[in-house]
């Protein structure tokens, strides 16, 4: 028998299968840079749907030790920590042309719609819960509400103490923030922002490099991703974020599915066989969890009537 070959196979002669690995790489790969919880948090090897993994959650200590001494010994402490991927997946209505193209040349012209629909749904999910699978208290804000690390805006009269006071709440926890996370639209009030010698705490390099604040680098979410209602700007040790991606992706091809969660131009569902159109959905398995409630912190909205 022939082997499966994604370059000759043309999408209407193949409407189920597997996403060829190499396109289905490079789809992930965008995943990755579009999602700002990828870039910050720390990804873990998943070859199952789930994992279990041990993480130092306190190193050991050193002694001074006197000459002939015997050395003091201290254990590290070790948790042990499961994390589960749920099944994500987008549906993509085109035209029915593209089942003209190639496997591989279809999943090549869909890569950054994938990409994009992914980062968006699972950014929502890990940042703010916001239709979550992963559980309760799994997300971001979810763990920064249990450890009650918020700092209001307009609180302290100073947007560098503000985020210096969200820093400092890591840091009471003996942990080390490694960077801020928020939308671009609180770019013009970094930029504003100065310290007490005025000095501008905000940092932009130009020429695509990332942007950084008090020293602590800035990932930039798609404001559809983001709850605004909840934070403006959210920071904190992202190891303590953990994320996994378990296997390929799958895909499959609909040519008379009525899709109720899109509205045509007559304001009702799109059906495909009444417009002469097919629908792609992609699913694919992602994993998720933080590991400590006290590794992260917000900066939330300003109370009402105060005009910040």
């Amino acid at each position: 028998m022939m082997a499966f070959n994604p370059n000759n196979v043309l999408m209407q002669d193949a409407k189920t299968g597997s996403v060829p690995v190499e396109e289905g790489t490079l789809v992930l790969k965008e995943f990755m840079t579009k999602s700002v919880v990828t870039q910050l948090a720390k990804y873990e090897e998943m070859d199952k749907t789930e994992k279990i993994f041990t993480y130092l959650a306190s190193g050991p200590g050193a002694y001074w030790v006197g000459e002939g001494e015997r050395i003091q010994t201290s254990k590290a402490e070790w948790l042990t920590a499961k994390m589960v991927s749920k099944k994500i997946g987008v549906i993509i209505p085109v035209t029915k042309e593209f089942l003209r193209y190639s496997v591989k040349d279809f999943f090549t012209s869909m890569q950054t719609p994938i990409a994009e629909a992914f980062a968006l749904k699972f950014d929502q999910a890990a940042l703010f819960g916001n239709g979550s699978p992963f559980g309760e208290d799994v997300s971001i804000f979810e763990k920064i509400e249990k450890s009650g690390n918020k700092v209001q805006l307009g609180s302290l009269g100073n947007l560098y103490k503000e985020l210096n006071g969200v820093i400092s709440l890591i840091e009471e926890a003996d942990k080390d923030p490694n960077g801020f996370t928020t939308t671009r639209r609180f770019k013009q009030p970094l930029r504003g922002a100065v310290d007490d010698k005025g000095t501008p705490i905000f940092n932009d390099p130009g020429a695509g490099a990332t942007n950084s604040a008090l020293g602590l680098p800035i990932g930039y979410v798609n404001s559809d991703s983001w709850d605004y209602s909840k934070a403006h700007l959210l920071t904190g040790n992202w190891d303590y974020a953990r994320y996994g991606i378990p296997q390929g992706m799958e895909y499959s091809i609909s040519e008379d599915a009525t899709l109720h969660t899109i509205a045509g131009p007559d304001g009702k569902p799109v059906s495909l066989f009444e417009q002469d159109m097919v629908a792609l959905r992609v699913t694919q398995q992602v994993g998720f969890m933080t590991l400590a409630e006290d590794a992260f912190a917000a900066l939330t909205p300003a109370a009402e009537g105060t005009g910040a």
